[in-house]
């Protein structure tokens, strides 16, 4: 688009971003964040923004680059920019970013009772099972439930897995 002379919006710059979150091209990444940032584009970065550049870091395991872009922006960090650290700690076994990240969406969503059971599960990895009681405790007082899930499996009939274990 920069060598045919067309503006990026706001739009096209957090699908920029985006994608480089999920090519995992950092360098490239950083320099339109900071390019952004610097006003070259004619705008600031907004919260979007910021989610895709906290995603980016997160997702190849720059995890101080995340938080220190977390705590420097001008925003209060949403519930996709705490899912992308809470999982980035867990595979780059960061756990207590997880731990982090799982305190503070319980704080933005104290009624979502699957942020709980995330940080419950979190302190059982680390065997800390005074704040696992707590935590159950916490639950319990609010009377939060885990919403009950099933899952179905489909076979074929006998008679078609006759055929085929026959014809092999």
């Amino acid at each position: 688009m920069e060598q045919e002379r067309i503006s990026a919006d706001e739009v096209t710059l957090v699908q920029v971003l985006c994608a480089c979150s999920h090519s995992g091209l950092v360098d490239i990444g950083r320099q339109i964040f900071i390019s952004l940032r610097n006003g070259r584009y004619g705008c600031l970065p907004s919260v979007k923004h910021y989610a895709c550049v906290i995603d980016l870091y997160a997702r190849v395991g720059c995890l101080e680059d995340g938080i220190r872009c977390l705590r420097e922006m001008p925003y209060e960090p949403t519930k996709a920019m705490l899912g992308s650290l809470l999982a980035a700690g867990k595979t780059h076994g960061d756990l207590e970013l997880s731990e982090f990240a799982a305190t503070k969406l319980v704080e933005l969503e104290p009624g979502n009772s699957a942020y709980y059971v995330l940080l419950s599960n979190l302190y059982a990895e680390m065997g800390r099972w005074n704040d696992v009681e707590k935590v159950r405790g916490d639950d319990e007082q609010r009377d939060l439930r885990k919403d009950l899930g099933c899952s179905s499996t489909e076979l074929e009939p006998f008679d078609q897995v006759d055929q085929l274990v026959a014809a092999e």
